[in-house]
């Protein structure tokens, strides 16, 4: 099975997250956050600043690592490391994606995420109930 190695942003703001809808291939429809692959010679932080700055034309500062998430989808395994991004330069335009929505605590299962981003919701739901975030 072939595995691919991507990088997510958890991109927050004001006690929200920002949640996009794919626009193509397979999964079409399904939510997920932003990022994509890792090019040879990038860290994870330099590709998910790259990645968001070409599907949403914005410019981050990547902060605290998250979580690495492992997922079998049915033709590929994927593993999908996540980084809480803060937006420094621009304002999201959707490149790649149907849609966009920025989710309240409250509001994080009210779209239907990808199978792998939802392993992540899990674990941004403990943290956001525990802390100020």
């Amino acid at each position: 099975m072939k595995s691919i190695e991507v990088v997510a942003g958890i991109i927050e703001d004001n006690h929200k997250i920002f949640a996009t809808q794919r626009g193509y291939g397979e999964f079409k429809g399904a939510w997920e956050f932003p990022g994509g692959k890792i090019e040879p010679g990038e860290s994870r932080e330099q590709a998910l600043a790259r990645e968001l700055k070409e599907e949403l034309t914005i410019d981050v500062s990547v902060g605290d690592y998250l979580c690495s998430v492992n997922h079998d989808y049915p033709n590929f395994h994927l593993l999908m490391h996540c980084f809480f991004c803060k937006i420094i330069g621009g304002k999201p335009t959707l490149l790649e994606h149907e849609s966009a929505k920025w989710l309240g605590f409250q509001d994080f299962r009210s779209v239907e995420w990808l199978p792998a981003d939802l392993s992540v919701i899990d674990i941004l739901e403990k943290q956001f109930s525990t802390s100020n975030r």
